[in-house]
């Protein structure tokens, strides 16, 4: 999808930002297929591969930033595994408008920062990206960590300081 809309792009400059509308909201109803299936019967996929409370934990934790746990997959680039949590959203009974919405705005910044790239670089921008999309995807990992690790450190710091 990134070559096609590359080539989009470069030749009708004017018009980027409705290729990359186009591109994400069709991404987000090609979602549905996943998120259906996911809804339909992924329950019972998960629990056969992780125990009940493993199970329980994942959705705690991903009904507490469903949006974001859908959105900022859907910003990432291939190699990262999109799918999986279009279809843990599914599962995990995300409201579908709320799914399409989260799709839809992080393709769309994953879109845009490609077409802003094209128009200055050029075509060659997609192999640009498409060759050091591992390095992007280890580092956005990385900060997603260290985010939740400066977050939790502040939360548990914060609630011994109330106990205090």
């Amino acid at each position: 999808m990134d070559a096609i809309l590359a080539l989009y792009v470069w030749n009708d400059e004017r018009h980027f930002w409705l290729y990359c509308l186009i591109a994400a909201i069709g991404s987000a109803i090609g979602g549905l297929l996943p998120y259906g299936l996911g809804r339909a019967g992924g329950e019972l996929f998960l629990l056969k591969r992780v125990n009940r409370a493993r199970f329980e934990s994942l959705r705690d934790r991903f009904q507490r930033q469903e949006f974001l746990a859908v959105m900022i997959p859907s910003m990432l680039p291939p190699p990262a595994p999109w799918k999986v949590f279009v279809f843990a959203s599914g599962v995990f009974e995300m409201r579908v408008v709320n799914f399409l919405l989260a799709v839809v705005a992080g393709r769309l910044v994953r879109w845009l920062l490609l077409s802003i790239l094209v128009l200055k670089f050029g075509p060659g921008a997609v192999d640009l990206v498409a060759h050091h999309a591992g390095a992007v995807v280890a580092i956005v990992a990385l900060l997603a960590v260290l985010g939740f690790v400066w977050w939790w450190m502040r939360k548990k710091r914060s609630g011994k300081l109330l106990e205090g």
